[in-house]
């Protein structure tokens, strides 16, 4: 059937229109669902290809906004959502946002110019003003871990952050440790709460009441991890080990005890978050959670083409938000705990001393 069909000829067929066609084609809201499913319907037994299944023919563009491209999570993200989107025929277009020129509303206005197929949205701390705006655009948009974003309407997709976070701990006090920091990123992020939430209720399964002065918050970077290590290792009766939040945060704690002196796992055992490449290029390798984050970005751009294909179907008609019937869904991928050098059993010669 050909493909060339014109709009006079879908409102032919459909007995409206021409301009009742445009209106329902751009899907505008004035229109009752007989009349879009009576011109949905007329425009495929003409050939008249719709705007969702046309961008689809010709290759839709997928907006990824993370906060920086240059940390070995971001890269993670990038390439999972690059496979998926090349594989659905998507380009993917990546933004940083912690460019100091990038405002978020000026990027929503452009975004309203040239409209994407679909926001990807990867940021450790965005607010609930600028989700709720980039909601309102007509395009599918999925929020990545870190974000979490409890009680939004906007689809998720994450991770198991407190079954992560009580595998992590649980290992270390299977080994022994009776005094384990956690090194958490900043203190709201809803990953960070999860995964401390699991480090407790590990300590509840041993019969353990962890000592609050054990943790530390702050940015997710290698200076963040190291400071906060500092402050540890200066306590009267110091960790023997430590659970952080990040990989990032765990490479920080490794440069603090090699400056005080200290060998890693011997003298203090390190466990992360995330099993990204800087895993394998510390030394000894590091003992960390594995977060699917390719995988977590894969399924996010899934979500959005499910959410395309939906509005181009005539029970989906009519959808002009980014919220759409898949409003509120939360996916979460299973963690797992990766165990390498980073961890060895109590060194008891360091218990309740402090550290020089």
């Amino acid at each position: 059937m050909s493909t060339r069909a014109t709009m006079a000829e879908v409102a032919k067929a459909a007995g409206v229109s021409v301009s009742t066609v445009s209106r329902v084609l751009a899907d505008k809201p004035d229109i009752s669902e007989e009349t879009r499913d009576r011109v949905t319907q007329a425009a495929r037994a003409t050939g008249y290809v719709l705007r969702t299944e046309r961008r689809r023919q010709l290759g839709g563009i997928l907006d990824l906004l993370v906060e920086e491209t240059a940390t070995p999570w971001a890269a993670e993200l990038v390439d999972g959502a690059q496979r998926a989107a090349f594989g659905l025929g998507y380009t993917l277009a990546l933004t940083p946002v912690a460019h100091p020129r990038f405002r978020l509303h000026d990027w929503i206005d452009t975004r309203r110019a040239r409209p994407s197929d679909g926001i990807l949205l990867a940021l450790a701390r965005p607010g609930h003003d600028e989700i709720a705006a980039l909601a309102e655009l007509p395009v599918p948009l999925v929020l990545l871990d870190p974000v979490g974003a409890q009680g939004s309407e906007v689809p998720t997709v994450g991770a198991t952050n407190w079954s992560g976070g009580a595998a992590a701990t649980r290992h270390l006090l299977e080994l022994g440790h009776r005094r384990v920091g956690f090194l958490g990123g900043p203190a709201k992020a809803p990953c960070t709460r999860e995964r401390y939430e699991g480090y407790l209720a590990a300590h509840r399964e041993c019969s353990l009441a962890p000592d609050p002065a054990l943790t530390r918050y702050g940015e997710l970077g290698v200076t963040a991890g190291a400071e906060g290590t500092a402050a540890l290792l200066a306590l009267a009766a110091p960790p023997t080990a430590v659970f952080a939040g990040s990989d990032v945060l765990a490479a920080g704690a490794y440069q603090t005890a090699r400056a005080r002196g200290l060998r890693v796992p011997e003298d203090l055992s390190v466990v992360g978050f995330d099993d990204t490449a800087i895993c394998a290029m510390l030394t000894p390798p590091l003992t960390t959670v594995r977060q699917p984050l390719a995988e977590m970005a894969a399924e996010a751009v899934r979500l959005i083409d499910q959410e395309q294909a939906r509005r181009g179907s005539p029970a989906g008609r009519g959808s002009s938000t980014g919220r759409g019937s898949s409003a509120g869904r939360g996916v979460e991928l299973a963690t797992s705990l990766v165990v390498r050098q980073s961890t060895a059993p109590r060194p008891a010669h360091r218990d309740g001393r402090r550290q020089r």
